[in-house]
């Protein structure tokens, strides 16, 4: 049995800031010399980012861009050299508020789209990485959209960018031990919340990066579904060889903190193609009878590490650098912004989705 896409659901903030902007929220932020400053064009023009979502608010980016402070956010820096940004314990506090109505809009464009009754949840699967309070999202969630008090909930937390992954993994077994199941998965991340304050490179790099939004998706099982409906057929995992630190996110004192090793593409090119092809020969598939790709854009150097080591045409990147440039690196949620828009432009299957995360992690998703 596969798993069926019946729902699509995104929502991005009101904040909107364009590169440029960025790169100047990053002068504001982080450079501690004039040395330093000379190499933030160079990093944030490398991105193919223009535009991204940032939940923070005009207002507070404002203040930070004009040195103001009208707001008196706790994320304007205070432009001291020692200056860490706000506490973690403040970032969460912005989760809490903030998070929870920006899952609630995709949720609801979801359920719409999918004409499914709230009160016919069976499971609810929540994904994020980056902010956890109890109760969480999910029971913002409930509340909003008048689901059952019983339906049951799972958290798929600090697991990355393929989170979302991870997350329809589990949905498929809950449809596969529940034919009747209907799930509501619903992916939040606030990475914004996370932005370093003070020179570290790695770090720097992951603020030129990420950004904020929320994907969510109804799901149930694949019988009596329409032919063109978007169906998950299976699933695999690989932490690639010697890559324990080459990716990491660990919870610090003033935010959660990512490492971004140089050796990340070099890994991907090295031990992608082996293991996918063993994936794949366990459903009977070669890398050429994939006809669509939904590549999770970690970054620029990512998508092509990828390209590379499948010797995959730059067209098969083309909307994960579409949504890149549109919406920047919005974590676990990216890849449902992803799919979402290959299903709406019918894109050929099977395809085959794709992303990273701490480990180093290899995720991939096979849509039929």
């Amino acid at each position: 049995m596969h798993l069926a896409f019946l729902g699509w659901g995104t929502a991005v903030p009101d904040g909107t800031l364009l590169q440029e902007e960025a790169l100047e929220l990053a002068r504001s932020l982080c450079p501690q010399s004039e040395e330093q400053l000379n190499w933030l064009p160079k990093w944030y023009s490398q991105t193919g980012i223009k535009t991204r979502g940032i939940i923070l608010g005009r207002p507070v980016l404002d203040d930070i861009l004009q040195k103001k402070n009208e707001t008196g956010s706790p994320f304007i820096p205070n432009g001291k050299p020692d200056d860490l940004g706000p506490t973690t314990a403040q970032r969460m506090e912005h989760f809490q508020t903030l998070g929870p109505p920006l899952a609630l809009l995709a949720s609801k464009q979801a359920l719409e789209n999918s004409h499914i009754s709230s009160e016919n949840f069976s499971h609810l699967i929540t994904v994020t990485c980056t902010g956890f309070f109890s109760p969480g999202f999910d029971y913002h969630l409930i509340q909003n959209l008048s689901l059952s008090p019983s339906v049951a909930r799972t958290q798929v937390g600090f697991m990355g960018c393929h989170g979302s992954l991870n997350g329809l993994r589990v949905a498929h077994a809950f449809v596969k031990a529940q034919p009747d199941a209907k799930v509501l998965l619903s992916s939040l991340e606030l990475c914004s919340t996370h932005f370093h304050y003070g020179w570290d490179p790695q770090k720097i790099i992951a603020n030129a990066l990420f950004a904020d939004g929320a994907a969510s998706v109804v799901l149930g099982a694949s019988d009596n579904i329409a032919k063109e409906t978007w169906k998950l057929a299976s699933s695999g995992s690989c932490i690639l060889p010697d890559s324990a630190n080459a990716m990491t996110w660990n919870i610090g004192d003033h935010g959660f903190e990512m490492t971004l090793a140089k050796q990340v593409p070099g890994l991907i090119k090295q031990h992608l193609k082996p293991w996918l092809e063993q994936w794949l020969a366990k459903s009977g598939l070669r890398l050429d009878d994939i006809k669509s790709w939904a590549l999770h854009p970690g970054g620029p150097r990512i998508l092509t590490a990828i390209e590379d080591a499948l010797s995959l045409p730059s067209e098969a990147s083309e909307i994960s650098r579409e949504i890149l440039s549109k919406h920047g690196n919005m974590s676990s949620a990216t890849l449902l912004f992803i799919l979402k828009k290959m299903a709406e432009i019918e894109a050929p299957r099977p395809c085959v989705a794709l992303g990273f995360g701490p480990g180093l992690a290899a995720e991939a998703a096979l849509f039929i």
